[in-house]
C-alpha cells in the first residue's frame, strides 16, 4: 500500500507514520520551506528536530511546491500510484489548487483520501484554523482538567491532534477494507474539533443525564470513589482508586483498616461519591504513614488494587515493562517510541529513520517515470528541492 503524505505538524504526519509502521510505504512531500516542526525545540542534525522524530519514521523524504502547477502535475504522477493521500490544508486550499477530492475520485476512484481540518469546512468555525491547545480550550478539555478552586489546565500531551491522528488512522484503514469489496475510494473527514469532543466521557454522559456542569476533580474520578493521589511518608505521591466494593475491600484491608468498608458511609461506590472528602481525608492519613516503592505498588495490584507510583518521564521510559513491551525502539541515530498495536503474524516493523528533508525526492520520481532530466529541470524550476549537500 503507498500513501502520500502531503500533511505537516502533527496528525496527518502521525497517521502516515502508524501506517508507515504497519508496513505502508509512505511518501513524505514537504513545500520547499520543510514542515514546521522541523524548527521546533531541539534539534538533531541535519534539520531535524525531537519533535519532527517523532512522527516522521518509515517514511520517503521528498520536497514539491505543491503551490506551482509543475509541483502539482508531481504530485497528479505520485496519486497514479498510491492508495491513500493524507492533507490537513486549511480547507478550499486543495480546491484552489483544482485538486479538490470530487476531481481527484474521479480521476482515481479507487484512492482514500483523508483530509483532516481544525473545526471541519462548514458551519460558523468552518474552515478556520485551530491548533492543539486552542482545541482544548474550545472543547472544554481545559475547563475539566485542573485542581479544583484553580484555573483551568492544557493537559501537556497533544492529545487533540494525537487523538485526530488515531481516528485518520481508524477512518483510513475502514475505507481500504470497504475498498476490498466495492473498489471504490472514498472521502475520510476528520477534524480536531470532533476528535477533541470524542475525549469528553464520561463528562458528557454525566451532563446528558443531570445538566450538571461538571467541576475540576484534579486525580480525582467523577464516578468512582476513593481514586486521588496520595503522599507517602517518604514523599512519594501515588495514585490509589477502587473501581468496586471488592476493591475497596481489598485496599481497606490493605491499610489494616478493614473497619472502613463497614462504615455505612463507604459501603458502597454511591454512598462514597456522597462522603468523597472525608473518605479521601481518611486514607490520606492512612496512606501518610506507608513508605511507598515500586515493590509496594506491585503488591497492591497484585492483590487487586489499582494504584501506581506517579513517576516522572525518565524512569518510564527506563521502566523494564515499558522497555519488554517494545515501547522505547531505536531507528538509525534516533531513540523513539516502539509500536502499541503488536500483530502476531504481521508485525509492524521500525525500518527507515526520520530523515532531511528532500532526501528521497530523486527516488521517487524515478519511480513514478520522471528521467533524471526532467528532475534536474523541476529542481532549476524550484519546483522540487533536492536534499541538502
Amino acid at each position: 500500500m503507498r500513501v502520500v503524505d502531503v500533511s505537516r505538524v502533527l496528525a496527518g504526519p502521525y497517521a502516515a507514520q502508524l501506517l508507515g509502521d504497519h508496513g505502508a510505504d509512505v511518501i513524505k512531500v514537504e513545500p520547499p520551506a520543510g514542515d514546521g516542526t522541523r524548527a521546533w525545540g531541539q534539534t538533531y542534525p541535519e534539520n531535524i528536530s525531537a519533535y519532527y522524530a517523532g512522527l516522521n519514521r518509515n517514511k520517503r523524504h521528498t520536497s514539491v511546491d505543491l503551490a506551482t502547477s509543475g509541483g502539482r502535475e508531481v504530485l497528479l504522477r505520485m496519486l497514479e500510484h498510491a492508495d491513500v493521500l493524507i492533507e490537513n490544508f486549511k480547507p478550499g486550499t486543495m480546491e484552489r489548487w483544482g485538486l479538490d477530492a470530487e476531481d481527484l475520485l474521479s480521476r482515481f476512484p479507487r484512492l482514500i483520501y483523508c483530509r483532516i481540518s481544525a473545526f471541519g469546512a462548514e458551519g460558523p468555525m468552518g474552515g478556520l484554523p485551530g491548533y492543539d491547545a486552542v482545541m482544548q480550550a474550545y472543547a472544554g478539555i481545559m475547563h475539566l482538567n485542573g485542581e479544583q478552586g484553580r484555573g483551568p489546565l492544557r493537559v501537556p500531551m497533544p492529545i487533540t491532534d494525537l487523538t485526530t491522528g488515531l481516528h485518520a488512522f481508524s477512518g483510513i484503514l475502514l475505507a481500504l477494507y470497504e475498498r476490498a469489496a466495492s473498489d471504490l475510494g472514498q472521502v475520510v473527514e476528520v477534524s480536531l474539533l470532533d476528535s477533541a469532543v470524542s475525549l469528553l466521557h464520561p463528562a458528557a454522559a454525566a451532563y446528558f443525564l443531570d445538566g450538571q456542569r461538571p467541576r475540576r476533580l484534579g486525580a480525582a474520578h467523577p464516578s468512582i470513589s476513593p481514586s486521588d493521589i496520595f503522599r507517602t511518608a517518604d514523599g512519594h505521591e501515588v495514585y490509589v482508586a477502587a473501581g468496586t466494593d471488592h476493591q475497596f475491600r481489598l485496599l481497606c484491608e490493605f491499610l489494616d483498616a478493614p473497619e472502613l468498608a463497614q462504615d455505612a458511609r463507604f459501603r458502597t461506590n454511591h454512598d462514597r461519591l456522597e462522603h468523597n472528602a472525608e473518605l479521601t481525608d481518611l486514607l490520606a492519613k492512612l496512606i501518610a504513614d506507608l513508605a511507598a516503592d515500586d515493590a509496594m505498588v506491585r503488591r497492591m495490584i497484585a492483590e487487586g488494587i489499582p494504584a501506581s507510583v506517579v513517576r516522572p518521564l525518565d524512569e518510564v521510559l527506563d521502566d523494564a515493562q515499558v522497555r519488554l513491551n517494545g515501547m522505547v525502539q531505536t531507528v538509525g541515530e534516533f531513540q523513539v517510541l516502539g509500536i502499541p498495536a503488536k500483530l502476531g503474524r504481521t508485525p509492524g516493523s521500525l525500518r527507515t529513520p526520520p530523515a532531511r528533508q528532500g532526501r528521497d525526492t530523486r527516488e521517487v520520481l524515478l519511480e513514478m517515470g520522471l528521467t533524471d532530466a526532467q528532475i534536474d529541470d523541476l529542481i532549476a524550476q524550484g519546483i522540487v528541492k533536492p536534499p541538502a549537500p
